[in-house]
């Protein structure tokens, strides 16, 4: 019996058992060193009294990493054979925490309900091609969510912790920002991963808070976020006056909540895009 870690020779091992070779349309990229798992779960700050939400766990190298030190794991894993071959690969290598992990073969994209205890943490590898809808689901879905660390894309990363104003920044930012506190821990290289992808890996670190106090909805709220980006740099009261019904009805709602109507969305905060949702609300428009 092998214990611990998963290591380049067991990933391919397991890979070639399965017959499994990894898609693109997957986005699967799998980590097989080491240290970057441990890297990853001490940036978390994973303690024992956690219950960790891991998205797309693969083959299982982050998996057996965070149950080194995790109450208990819930991995949401949608490939069949990666979910039924998983609690093996524990059983085989931790025999003595595999009580602690729970399977389930679903779409992270579509579960809407998680076994009690409910996940403290979410620490994932996130798949590159659905990282952002996939994370924005998990915090909307799953509020004792307080923390968490999450593998992206490099491009991806600077774009989930970019400020207002920046070049980066965008719709996944200002959404992420409705739930959480977000800022890059630093990048990980293609070589650590097989098969090795063509682009570098960033780790975001999110930390929970109050989304901003207004009475419209987060629906209300991210309809008007989509609608001010879906044409960048047009000026706020362009890209709004279908949601006012006129360019000038869009000024006015503008400058009564405080908001230059001739700037443009990339400057605004989430709290700015929920006064706009609650200036729409409130006038009856939509």
């Amino acid at each position: 019996m092998a214990e611990g870690l998963l290591d380049p020779r067991t990933i391919r091992q397991l890979a070639a058992a399965l017959d499994l070779r990894p898609t693109k349309q997957r986005g699967q990229n799998f980590v097989h060193d080491a240290n970057t798992v441990r890297r990853i779960v001490a940036a978390a700050g994973v303690t024992a009294d956690d219950v960790v939400l891991e998205i797309g766990p693969g083959l299982g190298s982050l998996t057996l990493g965070l149950l080194e030190v995790a109450a208990g794991v819930v991995a949401i894993e949608i490939e069949h054979s990666l979910a039924d071959q998983l609690p093996r690969t524990v059983a085989d290598r931790l025999p003595a925490l595999a009580d602690r992990l729970v399977v389930l073969e679903a779409d992270a994209l579509r579960i809407d309900e998680l076994p009690d205890p409910q996940p403290t943490l979410v620490v994932a590898n996130l798949p590159y091609n659905v990282s952002v809808p996939v994370l924005l689901h998990v915090l909307a879905r799953f509020p004792s969510i307080r923390a968490g660390l999450v593998m992206v894309q490099s491009e991806v990363a600077d774009r989930l912790v970019a400020p207002p104003g920046s070049r980066t920044y965008g719709v996944p930012s200002v959404k992420l920002a409705w739930y959480c506190a977000a800022r890059r821990l630093g990048s990980v290289p293609p070589t650590v991963f097989w098969p090795v992808p063509n682009v570098d890996s960033g780790l975001v670190e999110l930390v929970r808070r109050d989304p901003p106090a207004t009475s419209a909805s987060r629906q209300e709220v991210f309809a008007v976020i989509d609608v001010a980006f879906a044409q960048r740099r047009k000026m706020l009261r362009s890209a709004l006056s279908g949601v006012f019904g006129s360019s000038a009805a869009a000024s006015a709602a503008l400058e009564g909540v405080g908001l230059d109507p001739q700037a443009r969305g990339e400057v605004l905060t989430v709290s700015d895009f929920a006064r706009i949702a609650e200036a729409r609300m409130l006038g009856g428009v939509g």
